[in-house]
């Protein structure tokens, strides 16, 4: 089951990364924080090659699944920040044209990020190394 939720984690992330490119482009320039001193656009398509190289690497990578989970999770929350401003910018994308659908979306990420823990099973390593942590 893990298997099959982080090759369908990895086929996400590098369908997202292709719209970032292409089709959607224009609106996730939107998610971009004013706070970011980079093109908007330039910030995009970077997102969007990290992005197809991200879900390449959870699908190809097998054996490094846990260190791509970890940077996976990493990833979702350093674009948070633009999920956050898509909100408090009352920006309109993919269909969230409400404030009240921005802030729901917001609750998604927490999702994302454990999903590619799970799926990884970088979770299960973590909470290990903190046991191991704890017990010296």
């Amino acid at each position: 089951m893990r298997t099959v939720a982080r090759l369908l984690l990895g086929a996400v992330l590098a369908f997202a990364g292709v719209s970032h490119l292409t089709f959607a482009r224009q609106e996730f320039q939107a998610q971009v924080p004013r706070s970011i001193p980079i093109d908007e656009d330039v910030t995009v398509v970077v997102s969007g090659i990290v992005e197809i190289a991200l879900g390449a690497a959870l699908m190809a990578l097998p054996r490094h699944r846990r260190v791509v989970g970890l940077v996976v999770a990493a990833f979702f929350v350093a674009v948070f920040p633009g999920n956050v401003a898509q909100h408090l910018n009352h920006a309109d994308g993919f269909g969230l044209d409400t404030d009240r659908a921005r802030f729901l979306r917001l609750f998604f990420q927490p999702v994302l990020v454990l999903w590619a823990l799970w799926s990884t099973d970088a979770l299960r390593v973590l909470t290990e190394r903190r046991r191991r942590g704890t017990a010296r």
